[in-house]
């Protein structure tokens, strides 16, 4: 065959591995309560299914950071944000957005449980009636559904109407979890959920956002260092209400970029 009739060789097309969006996008952040300034400039975006643990010194914004992802800041007279905040690339700081909907879309732990003075049965089922589902079989469903992902079920099944206020406080805070999962959010917001709690149910509740995490994409607040290294994918280091670094959770541990960041890891500072 000669050159003039041969087939040029065409190599066949290389896979291109899918561009790894993020769910939770955080752009020049800066929020305001009055006239004072306690978030500043703060970009970092959340990758679906991963957890990010927000560490730093208590007032460095990690709280009021996190609180602004489903607008709870809204709340606190004279609270303000300014830049952006992209829950699946729908900026919620835009006006007009449905705060309700936002609610059940991005689901909020707090530091200490905060059972509803209800039965444990009516504390999972009450988002559920918030948001208009008013079946009683499907509620039943996804109450234990919620309990069963909580890892709450087996331990209460026998005492649903009981009042949730004789739980554990680490039973208490798995129902807080419950209950935000109930509505099924796309997001989980958790600011300290630990930090009163003894070690066996600390541990219990870092299990459990392991499993969650196959689910739900994740923020974490957390003062403890050692558990942002056991239940994060990444880690951000907030100070003085800015963003010092953000990344994987052991290049942030074992190689920080960031003189502050190591010395606050290392106990120097902070």
């Amino acid at each position: 065959m000669s050159i003039a009739n041969a087939k040029p060789v065409v190599e066949a097309p290389r896979a291109v591995a899918p561009v790894e969006l993020p769910y939770v996008d955080i752009e020049a952040l800066s929020i305001f309560y009055g006239e004072k300034k306690a978030v500043h400039e703060v970009s970092l975006s959340v990758r679906k299914n991963h957890v990010l643990a927000l560490i730093g010194p208590s007032g460095c914004g990690k709280s009021t950071l996190i609180k602004t992802v489903n607008r709870i800041i809204d709340l606190v007279p004279g609270a303000r944000a300014e830049g952006a905040v992209r829950i699946g690339g729908e900026n919620i700081l835009a006006p007009g957005v449905d705060l309700i909907n936002l609610r059940q879309r991005v689901g909020m732990v707090f530091q200490r449980p905060n059972p509803f003075p209800k039965s444990i049965f009516d504390n999972v089922a009450y988002g559920l009636k918030v948001h208009g589902l008013t079946d009683r079989g499907t509620v039943k469903d996804v109450v234990e559904w919620a309990l069963k992902h909580a890892a709450l079920w087996d331990e209460v099944k026998d005492r649903l109407k009981q009042s949730a206020l004789t739980l554990s406080g680490g039973q208490q805070q798995r129902l807080c979890i419950a209950r935000a999962l109930a509505v099924q959010p796309d997001v989980l917001l958790m600011d300290e959920p630990c930090s009163a709690l003894d070690p066996i149910a600390t541990g219990k509740i870092e299990e459990l956002i392991q499993e969650l995490k196959r689910e739900y994409t994740i923020m974490i607040v957390t003062h403890n260092m050692q558990q942002a290294g056991r239940v994060s994918d990444d880690t951000a280091l907030m100070w003085l209400g800015k963003l010092i670094e953000i990344g994987p959770t052991r290049e942030v541990f074992t190689n920080p970029k960031d003189p502050v960041t190591e010395n606050y890891i290392s106990g120097r500072a902070g």
